[in-house]
């Protein structure tokens, strides 16, 4: 009788660890599954374009400082790129009109990067909106007409904010090649990272000053991106042709 009973407690043991192995074993494998999905995976919800399918579009985020935002203006005019995007802070439009006017009167388009640069994930809805809508007077202002593009101060961003961007009519822009340039890794390495842009693609780059070799790598990107397509507004390929948006939980 105590052989059955040592034989079937042994049958136990071994049924558990088998359970425990099991379990562990498929919370690995789901684990796994969760880190292969995309960043953004809701079905359902506001969604921010990061691509479309004409054209290339090089898109500046200015934040701050008044000395690298005009060679690079004046680089892209030398390349005879006459289509881009500029997301200009509100504050730093303030204080800058006149290059915001020759952004302007150089017939490239500009979108809101928000007013204080701060990042609206971490801010109630009230700051929110009236960050937004101070930037938007900022534009107002500088008689800078159709501000209706946004661009995340910090690049965060969630469903909650994506809505209340949406309410206020904006179109949230993302991107799908990330040059790096505010790192200033050098402009080989510039270079490099916005060469696998291709047609659709929308490029970040920066004009603040903290992003000190943006301009030297111009010439070459302009260079390597001029066989994809041409080079057009955010707003020119969302009227041109189909987009691609991001979902948030």
């Amino acid at each position: 009788m105590n052989v059955f009973y040592t034989l079937n407690a042994r049958k136990v043991k071994q049924g558990v660890l088998i359970l425990v192995i099991s379990f562990f074993t498929a919370l690995f494998i789901f684990t796994g599954s969760l880190s292969a999905l995309p960043v953004f995976s809701t079905e359902e919800g506001p969604k921010a374009i990061y691509k479309g399918d004409k054209g290339v579009s090089l898109t500046f985020n200015v934040g701050w400082g008044d000395e690298k935002t005009e060679p690079i203006l004046e680089e892209l005019e030398k390349q005879g790129v006459q289509s881009a995007t500029f997301f200009l802070s509100g504050a730093w439009a303030e204080r800058h009109p006149d290059i915001v006017e020759k952004i302007n009167k150089q017939g490239y388009e500009i979108g809101s990067l928000g007013y204080a640069y701060k990042d609206y994930s971490d801010m109630d809805d009230a700051k929110v909106i009236q960050d937004l809508q101070k930037a938007q007077e900022v534009f107002t202002k500088l008689n800078i007409k159709d501000v209706n593009l946004l661009r995340m101060p910090t690049g965060h961003f969630d469903k909650r904010v994506l809505s209340i961007a949406d309410k206020l009519g904006y179109t949230v822009v993302h991107w799908s090649v990330n040059s790096q340039d505010w790192t200033n890794p050098g402009v080989e390495q510039i270079v490099e990272n916005v060469s696998s842009a291709k047609k659709g693609d929308i490029v970040l780059l920066h004009a603040s000053d903290s992003a000190k070799q943006t301009e030297k790598a111009l010439p070459e990107i302009v260079k390597s991106l001029k066989s994809k397509g041409d080079f057009i507004s955010v707003s020119e390929m969302i009227a041109n042709g189909k987009t691609k948006t991001t979902l948030v939980p």
